[in-house]
């Protein structure tokens, strides 16, 4: 007869393979929910460069703020895509990431909300750029999972005679 620990520990294995075939589907979705809101961001600032130019010379005080919101526009409308899709998944986390990290820090107020990490992480959390700063910052750590472009390319190519 089994003990009571052996019982709850195999329960517990039979939860955790459960809730580890969610992975994928949540990867996706958080590719899908949060690369559609970079790609869509990147075209509002596309179609009002003018605005957002103003916006980080003026507000900001960033340098070139007519390239700097091109740019600005370019990364977060492809880097949106590419996010969504999975395709060369990492590499694009780590640039909106990265992207995130600066939007962060170039907002005076959201720069202090950065510097809240831990003594006042409600205003780290609260602030706009993080649920995009997380989602670039998930995907980058644990990849794309099985539902992306990547992941079938790997697979075709792995599965290539050599």
């Amino acid at each position: 007869m089994k003990s009571i620990v052996q019982k709850i520990t195999e329960m517990y294995d039979a939860f955790a393979a459960l809730m580890s075939h969610l992975q994928s589907p949540l990867l996706l979705a958080i590719r899908l929910y949060w690369g559609w809101q970079f790609a869509t961001d990147g075209w509002g600032k596309l179609n009002h460069l003018d605005r957002v130019a103003e916006y980080f010379g003026g507000q900001l005080h960033l340098p070139a703020p007519s390239a700097t919101a091109l740019f600005v526009a370019i990364v977060e409308l492809a880097g949106g895509i590419l996010f969504a899709a999975g395709i060369l998944s990492r590499l694009v986390s780590l640039v909106l990431f990265v992207n995130m990290t600066v939007a962060f820090l170039a907002a005076p107020d959201d720069r202090v909300n950065f510097s809240h990490f831990f003594s006042k992480p409600e205003d780290f959390y609260g602030a706009s750029p993080y649920t995009y700063w997380f989602a670039a910052l998930l995907i980058l750590i644990l990849g794309p999972g099985l539902f992306a472009l990547d992941t079938l390319l790997l697979r075709r190519l792995e599965s290539r005679p050599s």
